[in-house]
Formats: C-alpha cells, structure tokens, sequence
C-alpha cells in the first residue's frame, strides 16, 4: 500500500487474467494494473505477444510493449494442449476479471467462453473486446486500428473535404482500451450491489464511433429538414495558423477570447466591426474576417505571437516537436514523465498514470514482465507444486 494514499490503491486485492495479444486489451489491463490489480497475462508459448518485436527494441522486448505491460506477470502457455487450457480455466476461477480480445467464437472453441466460465464462476467479469463486435457481416473479420480508423468514420473526418486521413497514431486502439476499462470497472462496481459478474462485449468499431460521434457527427445528428447547418468544429479550429516565421494554434471560441486575439494583433477595430458583431454574422463572413486575421498574423513572428496571445489570456501554442514535449516545463512541474530502471530494457522513459488519487499520483508499477517470467510463481499460487510444473514443462505445455 502506497503511504501517499492512505486509502490504498483503488483495484487493490482484484484478480484479473488476460489473454491478448497486441494494444487494445493490454493497454486496458496495464490501466487495471496501475490502479492496484493483479494481472497475469496469458502469452503465447512460443513467441508471445508480437507486441515484443514491434519498434526499438533491446534485451528482446520492445519499447512499445512495456509502454502497454507494465504491472504485470507472464505466463507462457501452450493453448492448444488440454492441459493449458485447464490451467487457464483454472486461474479464471479464481479470478475477478478475464479479459481479451480473440475473434468471436475463439475462446468458445477452447472452452474458455464466457457462459461456460462463469457458469461456473457467477461472479466473474468477462470482457469480450471484439474489432466488430459479435454480429453482422464483419463479425469474424481481422481488425487493426487503421482498418478501424476507416470504417468508424475517422479517416474522413481528418481528411474533411479532400483525401482521407489517417491519425498517425493507434487512436481506436487506445480508445477501445480505455472504454474497456471503463466498462470493466463498472461492472466491478456493480458487482458489489448484485453480487454477480456479467459478460461484456465491446467492438473497436463501437468504441471508435462512440468516441468520435460528439463533434464528429455533429452535422448527421440533427434529422429534421429545417436544421441549419453549421461549419464543423474542425473546421474552425483546428487550423494551423501562418505567422511571420512558421505556424502556431489558437482556440479562441468565446468573444472574449476573439477580443484578446484582436488586442493581441493591435486591430481593436475588429470588435466594433459590424460583419463580425454577432455570431451569426461572422459565419457569414467567415472568409472575410480570415483574411483580416491571416494578414495581422503574418506581422509577428510565432514567439511574439504566443507571447501577445497569453498576456491577453487567450489560448494558444507553439506546435511541439515530440522532444519538446518531454521537456516542456509543465509536463516537468507535473511529474507526467519518469525514468525508471527495466531489467530488459535499461533505463526508460515512462508516462505516468494520469489520474490522480486523494492529490497524488499512482506510484509507478513494476517493469514489463519477460516472456514467461512468472509462470512458476503464478502457477504454485494455484497449487502447481515442483513435479507437476516440470511434468507440464517436459509435455511443452508451459515454459
């Protein structure tokens, strides 16, 4: 029990086994795990989860899977001999949690389907993370964040009017990761009222939709034939705007933010301009008070600008190369970032949990586990003693 927080860990005494390969499962445990639950994360006997092998890499594991692992024990299990399959049935029972993220009917197959474990098991919380979900045409297909990210609608939203777009970055991964966790902490919490689990089912595309319709779809929302349509939110501000030397962002929705913006640029005059009075009239003449602004921006170089900009309390920024971003002032003043000594991998830069418990951080969690690296000690915790482990080992059943 950490001593900065006197109630303890949130997840603290929770149980949870996961079988996974890749983001989107993983990440949701490592979730579970910083906030206090024990993990074992079932791996593939022979190479693991291919997350390893992806990206810098050293001591044969790679920097993107101890971004998503940390917190955790492996076990390396053979699912395609009965007895592995036993042993993980066995740690599911005395578990609070299984997650993964199989295809439909994988899990089924092995016999480690959700009616049939927690038939057994009525407390358990069994989260199904699907790319598509369990119905539909799509049900069965192979899914990945950029086949996601085109079929949830994202790749049109970033592209607007012209080519589709991806986010360089594993967005639908990540989001389906929080939302299972999310979904799975709410389950828990009911379990404390009822005093029974539930299966959860949730699909990337489902999550990817639900996480991009707010703003995304803000213009198919409204049905009815007299709705007005308005510009998209993208549309207005997220534009890099041009200075005199390169590019900064500004967000300046209020009109006291306009205003400051107008102070900042010493054009005043813009406030009591009669196209811009009202909202309704500066959509209208959207395009003429660009190009007023786009001029003014242009007299001052980015560092004046953002300098201007803040003295009038207007929200804005330099766009920040991704080493900047580590050592940006505030990211430093608020202890995101730390460094942290792997046993794999040397020494590491890790981003801290975000959320903070009674004003403090959750204390960094252990390394990412080595393939397999705790297969005895999981294994003995569920009565696997000594002879039987090395019988299991000689019949390639676990290593």
């Amino acid at each position: 029990m950490s001593a900065s927080l006197p109630l303890g860990l949130p997840l603290e005494g929770i149980k949870v086994v996961e079988l996974s390969t890749m983001i989107t499962a993983s990440f949701a445990a490592m979730m579970l795990a910083e906030q206090g639950a024990q993990v074992v994360k079932v791996e593939p006997i022979e190479q693991g989860d291919p997350m390893r092998y992806i990206g810098s890499a050293k001591g044969g594991s790679s920097g993107l899977f101890a971004n998503c692992n940390r917190g955790k024990q492996s076990i390396r299990v053979n699912l395609k001999e009965s007895a592995g399959v036993d042993l993980v049935k066995q740690l599911a029972l005395e578990a609070d949690v299984l997650i993964h993220n199989f295809r439909p009917g994988v899990m089924d197959n092995l016999g480690l389907g959700s009616e049939a474990l927690r038939a057994a098991h009525p407390k358990l919380v069994y989260a199904a993370v699907s790319g598509f979900g369990t119905e539909g045409p799509l049900r069965r297909a192979p899914a990945y964040d950029p086949v996601v990210q085109a079929r949830c609608g994202l790749t049109a939203s970033q592209g607007g009017s012209g080519d589709p777009a991806f986010v360089r970055n594993l967005m639908c991964d990540k989001i389906t990761a929080y939302t299972a966790c999310q979904a799975v902490t709410a389950a828990l919490f009911q379990r404390e009222r009822a005093g029974v689990g539930q299966h959860i089912d949730l699909s990337m595309l489902d999550a990817g939709l639900f996480f991009l319709y707010p703003d995304g779809f803000m213009n198919h929302t409204l049905l009815d034939e007299d709705v007005v349509q308005q510009p998209l939110l993208s549309d207005l501000v997220y534009q890099p705007t041009a200075t005199k030397d390169g590019y900064i962002t500004i967000s300046a929705s209020t009109p006291g933010h306009r205003a400051g913006v107008h102070r900042a640029l010493d054009r005043d005059d813009l406030n009591t301009d009669p196209r811009f009075a009202t909202m309704d009239k500066l959509v209208a003449n959207l395009e003429v008070y660009q190009g007023e602004m786009a001029e003014a921006f242009t007299r001052f170089t980015s560092v004046e600008l953002v300098a201007r900009l803040a003295d009038n309390d207007v929200p804005c920024a330099n766009f920040s190369t991704l080493e900047e971003v580590i050592n940006d002032p505030q990211v430093e003043a608020c202890g995101t970032l730390a460094t942290v000594e792997h046993g794999q991998l040397g020494n590491m830069r890790i981003v801290r949990n975000p959320a903070k418990f009674n004003g403090e951080r959750l204390p960094i969690g252990a390394s990412s586990p080595a393939h397999g690296e705790h297969t005895e000690a999981v294994l003995a915790a569920i009565g696997v003693d000594a002879s039987a482990l090395a019988a299991l080992r000689a019949d390639g059943v676990v290593a």
